[in-house]
């Protein structure tokens, strides 16, 4: 899910925020809610965000985050198995969820009189959730065919599973949020009901909702559905803080495809880890705007159109993870060239930024795309509440999105090409090579995602 955070992440402008109605408020039971205000149209948009995902697990049952996200619509006692999704949809709503590394939510989009539908069904899944064994049983095989179709079977997303398992040594994100096959296949019923009695409560969940409301009858709604859940008695989850990097890693991933694949990924700080040089984050942020900020970037300017060495290839950087993060670069050599040639010119986009600043206009381009798109996403009702839950639940406060503009214009050249010289070394450096095997004709690989490699 790192693509739909790259989509969503980013904040609102300054100017913009000034206008913006947000209220926070914090039930008896631990119960975090956020309403912002957008009279635009009647609708409300509700989401029920809980801090777990595939980085709190442990090895043995990597995965379970999200086949309990599957079992969430496997019905209480209440509410038997296909009733949420017929009761939202009868209300004319649309719901979503998914599982990330740091985070599971649950989303629905409603006329804002709905607003009570939706709250009354997450109430009663948070803490009465039936987990029938022969459901569980069935679903685990859905995820486990999921996990095939996804992975194992699209060389792309193989090759970046295993580059994420070599680039961590210690860190959970080295971990797939789908799972390890063989945890997969030794979860059981008992793991599943430990692991929703111990996450899924009012005191490890935000509920943000977003649109036409009045926070004062969202929160009394609130308190009359959420209310009376008992909390969890849920312990801080351990640091399990990435050990330092000695040197360079590189492995190679033989997989039948069609066209070989490259990344490269340098260990980066995040907005929460790196409060002593706080401008960093963002200076890497307008770093990977530099290489890969739309066709005039330099990537595609250099790589694809000009020397034509890559079809594809992509540059990445997500500052508000929770845990220490990975600067991603990747592509698809084009024909005729190879992925080591690939890679010496990606090393020379590098270099090139470590020894010559970026000049002030190539900057101002940079930081009014970043602004024009974080902007436009506020259009979206839904992006708005996303941005909000995603910020809490991986540790900040919504209100570090009123900063974002105003660090991102402070960002100097002398700033990117600081950060490029401490955090782009081969110390560093992760490598991952797919090497194509000859496809059988009667399996063929899933398409790839392109150069992205989130």
């Amino acid at each position: 899910m790192r693509g739909l955070l790259a989509l969503v992440l980013g904040a609102f402008a300054s100017a913009a925020l000034a206008d913006l109605a947000i209220h926070e408020y914090r039930l008896d039971n631990g119960l975090k809610l956020i309403v912002k205000e957008d009279h635009r149209a009647p609708v409300a948009v509700s989401q029920v965000w809980y801090k777990v995902g595939s980085s709190y697990e442990h090895d043995g049952i990597t995965g379970i985050s999200h086949v309990l996200e599957h079992m969430m619509f496997k019905g209480t006692q209440k509410h038997p198995a296909g009733e949420f999704s017929r009761i939202i949809a009868e209300n004319g709503g649309e719901e979503n969820a998914f599982t990330s590394q740091d985070y599971t939510a649950y989303f629905q989009t409603m006329e804002k009189s709905r607003l009570p539908v939706s709250f009354e069904l997450e109430a009663d899944r948070m803490r009465n959730l039936a987990l029938p064994e022969e459901e569980f049983l069935k679903e685990v095989q859905v995820v486990m065919e999921e996990r095939r179709m996804r992975t194992e079977d699209n060389p792309q997303s193989l090759t970046y599973e295993h580059f994420n398992a070599t680039a961590y040594t210690v860190s959970p994100y080295r971990t797939p949020v789908i799972g390890w096959m063989d945890d997969l296949e030794s979860l059981d019923i008992d793991d599943l009901k430990a692991w929703y009695q111990q996450w899924y409560a009012p005191n490890n969940a935000t509920v943000v909702v977003a649109g036409d409301v009045d926070p004062a009858e969202v929160h009394a709604l609130a308190k009359q559905y959420f209310g009376a859940l008992e909390p969890s008695g849920i312990e801080p989850a351990k640091p399990r803080r990435e050990v330092e990097q000695r040197g360079s890693k590189r492995i190679e991933v033989k997989a039948p495809a069609e066209l070989p694949y490259l990344i490269m990924g340098y260990k980066t700080p995040v907005v929460l880890s790196a409060p002593a040089q706080s401008w960093e984050p963002y200076a890497l942020e307008v770093l990977a705007g530099v290489l890969d900020g739309g066709s005039s970037a330099r990537l595609e300017t250099d790589l694809v159109r000009g020397q034509a060495l890559a079809t594809s290839v992509s540059a990445g950087y997500d500052a508000y993870d929770r845990l220490q993060t990975l600067f991603l670069l990747s592509g698809t050599p084009s024909s005729g060239n190879s992925v080591a040639k690939l890679e010496n010119a990606l090393r020379a986009q590098i270099d090139r930024l470590t020894e010559t600043l970026v000049s002030e206009q190539e900057l101002d381009r940079v930081k009014a795309q970043i602004r024009a798109g974080k902007v436009y996403e506020q259009d979206s009702i839904f992006y708005q509440a996303m941005q909000i839950g995603i910020m809490e639940t991986v540790g900040l406060d919504w209100k570090e999105l009123e900063r974002y503009h105003r660090n991102l214009n402070a960002v100097t050249p002398e700033q990117v090409r600081a950060v490029a010289r401490k955090y782009l070394t081969d110390e560093r450096l992760t490598v991952a090579e797919l090497i194509p095997l000859p496809i059988d004709p009667n399996h063929p690989p899933t398409s790839g995602g392109g150069g992205d490699v989130h």
